[in-house]
């Protein structure tokens, strides 16, 4: 093969792993946005420089602006040479990159393939690799789901987490989305990813399981937060087997302040969260819930937002959203200790090891 290569994304997805680099040489707000998995942002013009080779075009010609872009496009490629890849062996093997394929990804694969790497240049760019997550998320792989259904607070994302560290198939959903997925979900130490990252995280995990075991994935609702839950992908869960995760009311109590302590460490976040619940539940209630947070009162807070909100809303969606889950399998936590939550993991993953499984 002559380098640099430059093949399209179906070509290059049996591989995608088997490459030393995957080199995304947009600007780094564009990397930001979306990426493919495991990609490194080696920007060949930044977010400023293309402002300004952007300006010059316009405002004096485009062969002024080449002379410049190409002057700072030659200093990153050569500070990127010269600060990651001047160890690298003879066989590295990296995938370059860029918005449509063009000028910038061939600038990158140019050069490195003249070092005498075997670079690969992405056909089509980020554009070709999106359109392809698209189209895989409207029909998404027809996996075994068991789908962890139960009322807020009783332990589905600690439960999926467990099942995780133990080597079960697990697509957890808030974890991706970086949000719990309720009024109160907002993680404020981290942000959500766009829309298009959200997918693409989805995408990455979907590709990666084996059909012929279960996948235990949290009975969500189509939006986790501000993202949305693609809808073929949604459709399949729903119509997805189900385990009816029951814990009492005053542990799903404890559990919530462990899980929660952003929230009993800052009232006025809290409050401010609560603001949103004026119009199902009413000014005078909302300002109670608001005493309670400020005096410290956040068990019986708790406890009256499971019972006034959370369970109410639950119980309303669950039979109408989950097709199966009137003949849901019970598994019941005694307690929201870590050696509850493994031995209920260990059974799940146990039972449904079998590929025959039901």
């Amino acid at each position: 093969m002559k380098y640099p290569a430059l093949l399209n994304f179906m070509h290059v997805l049996p591989m995608l792993d088997e490459f030393d680099a995957i080199i995304d040489v947009r600007s780094e707000s564009e990397y930001a946005l979306d990426h493919i998995p495991g990609a490194i942002n080696c920007p060949v013009l930044d977010d400023q420089q293309r402002i300004e080779v952007g300006t010059m075009y316009k405002q004096v010609n485009s062969f002024e602006a080449k002379k410049v872009g190409a002057a700072m496009v030659s200093h990153n490629i050569a500070r990127h040479i010269e600060t990651l890849w001047i160890d690298k062996p003879r066989d590295w093997k990296p995938l370059i990159y860029c918005w449509r394929g063009g000028n910038r990804s061939g600038a990158m694969a140019h050069v490195l393939a003249k070092i005498g790497w075997p670079a690969i240049q992405l056909d089509g760019g980020y554009k070709a690799y999106r359109a392809h997550v698209s189209a895989a998320l409207e029909h998404p792989p027809q996996l075994k789901f068991k789908v962890i259904c139960g009322t807020t607070g009783s332990g589905k994302s600690r439960l999926l987490e467990v099942l995780d560290s133990i080597g079960a198939q697990v697509l957890d959903l808030e974890q991706l989305a970086a949000h719990r997925g309720s009024v109160l979900g907002h993680l404020p130490s981290q942000p959500q990813p766009s829309q298009k990252k959200f997918e693409t995280l989805i995408w990455d995990k979907l590709r990666r399981f084996d059909p012929a075991r279960p996948v235990f994935v949290e009975s969500e609702s189509k939006k986790v937060g501000n993202l949305r839950v693609p809808d073929a992908l949604m459709e399949q869960m729903r119509l997805s087997p189900c385990i009816s995760l029951t814990l009492s009311r005053p542990n799903r109590v404890r559990l919530l302040m462990e899980d929660y302590r952003h929230f009993t460490a800052d009232p006025a976040l809290l409050n401010t969260q609560l603001d949103c619940l004026v119009k199902l539940h009413g000014r005078e209630k909302i300002d109670a819930w608001h005493a309670m947070a400020n005096s410290g009162a956040m068990p019986q807070l708790v406890d009256e937002l499971l019972l006034d909100h959370y369970d109410p809303a639950y119980l309303r969606s669950i039979d109408r959203n989950f097709t199966l889950f009137a003949q849901a399998e019970v598994l019941e936590l005694g307690d929201i200790g870590a050696a509850d939550f493994l031995a209920a993991a260990q059974s799940l993953h146990a039972k449904y090891a079998s590929a025959d499984f039901s």
